[in-house]
């Protein structure tokens, strides 16, 4: 094959993402800390899904026009911050083939260059090791052939594409330490060639489909899917860990699934996990499962979508919103911290975090719904949700919204309390970016596998307290783990500790962690009921 035109390049995309969704498991077991919630695998396959989707749905079989409608909904589904960036490397690819049919190879190798300088424009600083090392030693390894070789196939093409990934992702321990300790590559960039690998496979007449279901929901649960609601209709297939085959409780998920949707199905079978629900918030279904085990399975569909006229005409009669100066959106998950978020002025809650990031589409869809609101601030409270923040900011030109340079809950809780509705814009702007930064972070979470980090040694199932981008204490007590790491990290300069409970925690270990505290510092603690999901505790120190 000489030329790419776009019925073909639709059916590449197919490939790339099945092949994608197929391998999400093995890219989120790449993730350096041993967490729960490694999840570039599961982000990097529903945004470029949710490209795929778009494509597909583009009428048009001109190249150019398949690649921006690609680009749109690669754009809008992106999440988490490889996500973002594979969104950006096929917006370089769809502008440089703006008014094109069909495409050769050398086309192709000059889009994906320049889609290579449209992903690092995009990150404040680059960072090689990473996802954008392997798109660009590779698409300028890949170009440069066609000096020795001018009249190369596609296939030949993207074979050549592919092995130079390969190389280059190899090499990403080299750049990056911590990969090297970690025993791993860059997820991002593994993630980028499980999709290169699905264009091949299908240039090589092996298409990749994605794998069939492997529950199976009789009729009865089948019959619920088709009430008439809107919200997100939810679907996953989750492997549930070792230690939970035995033990999980499908009453107590159905429960906590119980409270934030509707139409909700729950099959075990084995250690496999069949989950449907309704709900205006997929991000928490995802959350509260997730601690069980690894998604096989993700399938998120917006039931409003096509009903969003009727909804915004229903909304505005039943209340007219009220105009204000700033309106406050924050990403979080459990049902206190949403609470005190409430309670400390927060407008919209978007349910995500570490885990099941928010994409691109999430913010503006809360953006636009504060359009009784001249201003709008973000918090997106982790550092693998800014880059889709930033994305949305983006995206309303006629209007200020500003996104707080904040990773964590902790900081967020700090920057809020000290917002002054009777300041100035600009004052509270400074205010909040200096406060989120202002504090020391601890989180505490369990081992989803064996490793060692920075002479710290991390067994499957320990508990593991992490702070300053390093696993400060890990064992198989949680009090102690937690206490060691509150040690390392109070200074004498520090007043105030604010202990954040998770789901799982008690008040058995939050009082003994108190008791620690208050005999060992001179700490003040603030006990916060977060009921956060995956995390134990999450701990500030200011």
């Amino acid at each position: 094959m000489k030329k790419l035109n776009g019925k073909d390049f639709k059916a590449m995309l197919n490939s790339g993402a099945a092949n994608l969704e197929n391998c999400q498991n093995e890219i989120n077991a790449l993730n350096v800390f041993p967490v729960p919630d490694g999840d570039t695998g599961t982000n990097m396959s529903m945004t470029f899904s949710n490209g795929a989707k778009e494509a597909n749905n583009c009428l048009s079989n001109d190249i150019c026009d398949v690649a921006k409608a690609l680009s749109k909904g690669l754009l809008m589904g992106a999440r988490g911050n490889s996500g973002v960036i594979t969104s950006q490397i096929f917006r370089g690819f769809s502008q440089s083939i703006e008014g094109k049919e069909e495409i050769n190879p050398e086309e192709i190798a000059a889009a994906f260059e320049n889609g290579t300088r449209v992903a690092y424009k995009a990150i404040m600083k680059p960072i090689e090791g990473t996802i954008l090392t392997v798109i660009r030693e590779s698409s300028w390894y890949a170009h440069h052939d066609f000096k020795a070789k001018p009249n190369i196939t596609l296939e030949e093409y993207f074979l050549n594409l592919r092995q130079y990934m390969k190389e280059s992702l190899d090499r990403t321990p080299d750049l990056l330490p911590v990969l090297k300790e970690a025993n791993v590559v860059d997820s991002g960039g593994a993630g980028l060639l499980k999709i290169i690998d699905g264009f091949v496979l299908f240039l090589q007449g092996q298409p990749v489909k994605s794998n069939p279901l492997t529950v199976e929901l009789n009729r009865s649960a089948q019959s619920v899917f088709e009430n008439d609601e809107f919200g997100y209709c939810t679907e996953f297939i989750m492997r549930l860990n070792d230690k939970y085959i035995k033990i999980f409780d499908e009453n107590r998920l159905k429960n906590k699934l119980a409270e934030i949707g509707e139409s909700l199905v729950v099959v075990k079978d084995e250690d496999l996990v069949k989950v449907h629900v309704h709900t205006l918030t997929p991000g928490e279904a995802l959350n509260l499962a997730q601690r069980y085990g690894e998604f096989v399975k993700l399938k998120i569909e917006n039931m409003q979508e096509q009903h969003s006229e009727l909804i915004n005409s229903n909304e505005m009669n039943v209340k007219k919103k009220e105009k204000k100066e700033v309106g406050i959106i924050a990403v979080a998950t459990g049902n206190g911290i949403n609470k005190i978020l409430n309670d400390l002025g927060v407008d919209e809650i978007i349910s995500g975090g570490q885990t099941m990031n928010p994409s691109t589409q999430d913010f503006m869809d809360k953006i636009s719904y504060l359009d009784n609101c001249e201003k709008v601030l973000i918090f997106p409270n982790n550092s693998n949700i800014m880059l889709a923040a930033k994305q949305a900011q983006g995206m309303f030109k006629d209007r200020v919204v500003e996104v707080i340079n904040c990773t964590s809950i902790q900081g967020c809780l700090n920057a809020l309390v000290l917002y002054d509705k009777n300041q100035s814009f600009e004052h509270n702007l400074e205010v909040l970016n200096k406060a989120a930064k202002n504090i020391k972070t601890i989180d505490v979470t369990y081992a989803v596998k064996e490793t060692t980090y920075e002479g710290v040694e991390v067994k499957q199932g320990d508990y593991m307290a992490m702070g300053n981008k390093t696993i400060l204490s890990a064992g198989q007590d949680l009090v102690n783990t937690t206490c060691k790491a509150i040690k390392m990290m109070a200074d004498d300069d520090a007043e105030i500790l604010t202990l954040i409970t998770g789901e799982d925690s008690n008040e058995e270990t939050n009082q003994q962690i108190i008791d620690y505290v208050e005999l060992n510092t001179d700490l003040e603690v603030e006990l916060v009921k977060g009921d956060i999901p995956v995390y134990y505790y999450l701990i500030g120190i200011e």
